[in-house]
């Protein structure tokens, strides 16, 4: 039996009442799975026959595994169903022991719980390849229409000042400015973000919206990152994504920014191999996101700069510049401290992979989780030392984490304090008032670490 490296800091528990696992096992996957129930009983009751057959038996299953996580049933091995991943979480629940929905390491229970709701789709013949939550994301991306036409008029702007006179300062400018769409996006919350030409990115006017964006960016690695991607023309860039809808979208932006600019030959973007935490994206949805961004009914503003950033899209992809490579290992409970030269679970295969990339920008909450065994370092604790093997592996590595989980490191002594303070009285202005760690889990604070995996 193969072994993961282990974590000498105990992980994130559903049984802690300190931590957001405690409500998310308690209150948020109920919800969930009451979601998923409901999109599989509307899409049944479109379909008849061996389909319509199929799809009641998944509502019963999902209705009984929501039954179980309400009443803190213990985890048990997952059925086999055909693909090797199976075997990593049952060796995983045989290592750890018996645990319950509701005692149980969080990264662990909650991958365990959307492997288990896609093992049951695996045990059908119609709903396989079936996206439980692509209504909701289709349904979320379509209610950020004014940010979409808002960010396509933006890079339209941008895109069009490029050329052969654009200086290292000018780019190294734009490249934060796109770091921050793409940091800030899944908030569509663009009041941090600046609308500024480039010549005015480079005003004192640029660098106080500058300043006033950053305010709230408690790890901030920029400039590390910056001199990783610029420091060799072109090459290779990976975006290990997150968020499907307007985050994706923001990524893309992002995509297109960097191979306009030359800082980048080829993207190569790493989704989920399947349905993921809700909004996760699938290789699907990038199709889906160019089929909604031409679509002249699904977005109607800025038909113009949208068609425009469609036609760059659609132009690097035919060229392959923009590439979908996805392994079963993302969802895996694995750390991420399996990218490395013997790991386990497909992170070896993914380790190889991620070494002929310049930079691996690595997107969202979850997978900042990952790199850091989403265990409970103390916040002083440096990235490199959270993030374990990754320090030494030889990729780069950038993460774009808006805080909405209790791992948090590389805080200054006192900052901690700082932040609850700070927090307590923002609750209190609104009216609920909280005291503890409500600041991790607010989406308010982001953190931007780098490692240069020992080069």
């Amino acid at each position: 039996m193969s072994v993961p490296v282990a974590c000498p800091v105990p992980p994130y528990s559903t049984g802690d009442k300190s931590s957001f696992a405690w409500s998310s096992a308690r209150s948020r996957w109920p919800v969930i799975l009451t979601g998923v129930i409901d999109d599989i009983a509307r899409t049944t009751m479109k379909t008849d026959g061996e389909e319509a057959a199929e799809g009641k038996i998944l509502i019963e299953k999902f209705g009984m595994l929501k039954y179980e996580v309400e009443h803190d049933r213990e985890l048990l091995p997952l059925e086999d169903d055909g693909l090797p991943d199976i075997a990593i979480y049952n060796e995983e629940l045989q290592r750890q022991g018996p645990m319950t929905w509701c005692n149980a390491p969080w990264l662990y229970s909650e991958c365990y719980l959307y492997r288990k709701l896609f093992g049951y789709q695996q045990m059908t013949k119609n709903w396989k390849d079936y996206d439980i939550f692509a209504r909701q994301k289709l349904d979320a991306f379509k209610g950020s229409e004014t940010a979409v036409a808002e960010l396509a008029i933006r890079y339209k702007a941008l895109s069009e000042q490029l050329d052969g006179s654009t200086s290292t300062e000018q780019l190294a400018l734009l490249f934060r400015e796109f770091i921050d769409i793409s940091l800030w996006g899944n908030a569509t919350d663009l009041s941090l973000l600046t609308n500024l030409s480039l010549d005015q990115l480079q005003s004192l006017q640029g660098a106080k919206a500058r300043k006033e964006s950053e305010k709230n960016i408690l790890v901030n690695d920029v400039d590390k990152a910056w001199e990783a991607i610029s420091s060799v023309k072109g090459g290779q860039v990976d975006l290990v994504l997150d968020n499907a809808g307007f985050e994706f979208y923001t990524d893309i932006i992002f995509s297109l920014f960097l191979l306009d600019a030359g800082l980048a030959d080829t993207i190569v973007l790493r989704p989920k191999s399947m349905p993921w935490f809700v909004s996760d994206v699938m290789p699907i949805d990038l199709p889906v996101l160019i089929n909604t961004l031409a679509s002249q009914t699904f977005f109607t503003q800025a038909r113009s700069e949208l068609d425009y950033l469609v036609a760059q899209l659609m132009k690097y992809n035919d060229e392959g510049k923009i590439i979908i490579r996805t392994s079963s290992f993302w969802t895996t409970s694995l750390p991420y401290w399996e990218i490395r030269e013997n790991g386990v679970g497909g992170g070896h295969e993914v380790w190889q992979s991620l070494l002929e990339s310049k930079l691996v920008i690595l997107k969202g909450d979850l997978n900042y989780r990952k790199l850091t065994y989403d265990s409970a370092w103390p916040r002083t604790s440096s990235f490199a030392v959270a993030s374990g093997p990754l320090s030494t592996n030889g990729v780069k590595l950038f993460s774009l984490r808006t805080c909405k989980a209790d791992v948090v490191v590389g805080l200054p002594e006192g900052k901690e304090a700082e932040l609850e303070k700070e927090w307590a009285e923002i609750t209190t202005a609104k009216g609920k008032p909280e005291t503890g760690l409500g600041w991790a889990w607010s989406g308010k604070w982001a953190v931007m670490p780098f490692s240069s995996g020992g080069k």
